[in-house]
């Protein structure tokens, strides 16, 4: 059921780094985006993969991980992602509407849980340093960064209380995300 699909697609940061994503893979859900919608049918988004472990190395130091956790500086080692898909939009074509990136990254979000996997997005990224890392061209504005992988964490979905909606985690390293109610977020 769709509604399973996007209950499973959780900004998950921790992964098991020994379940490889392929680059194959990675193609398909850049594919997907192929097919979505784009403002104006203009199609300016230009896509970066990496699954190769020296090049997701040079993606992974240039994410900020989870502002809210203050006290956790993101994966360690063998947790971290095995692939990366950078969104970028084509300056010499244009943006229309400045929400083709976010339908892009949501899409390749839920084509990773329907093959079991998982990811998060960024914006929180060193653009400068990805830059060069990369050796990206000018014209190419970095807009997100989705991370992939096997997800080895748990979410759990909690209702919100006393308007409280940052996420943490449990001794059990479980991690919680207060949601709104349907009734709080439909205006009558």
């Amino acid at each position: 059921m769709f509604k399973d699909i996007v209950k499973a697609n959780r900004s998950y940061r921790r992964f098991y780094e020994d379940e490889k994503v392929s680059e194959e893979t990675l193609r398909e859900f850049v594919d997907l985006v192929r097919f979505s919608p784009s403002g104006t049918n203009k199609q300016p988004l230009k896509f970066i993969i990496s699954c190769e472990e020296d090049k997701n190395a040079k993606v992974f130091e240039c994410l900020k991980w989870a502002g809210g956790l203050k006290d956790w500086d993101g994966p360690e080692d063998g947790e971290k992602p095995t692939g990366f898909i950078i969104i970028m939009e084509d300056t010499n074509i244009g943006l229309v509407g400045g929400v083709d990136h976010g339908i892009a990254a949501q899409t390749i979000l839920l084509g990773s849980v329907e093959k079991g996997l998982g990811g998060c997005m960024f914006g929180a990224i060193d653009r400068i340093k990805l830059r060069e890392n990369l050796n990206i061209a000018e014209h190419l504005k970095i807009l997100l960064v989705v991370a992939i992988g096997k997800p080895k964490e748990i979410i759990s979905l909690d209702p919100v209380k006393d308007d409280d909606i940052k996420y943490w985690r449990d001794e059990n390293q479980v991690h919680h995300v207060p949601k709104r109610s349907l009734d709080e977020i439909i205006i009558k």
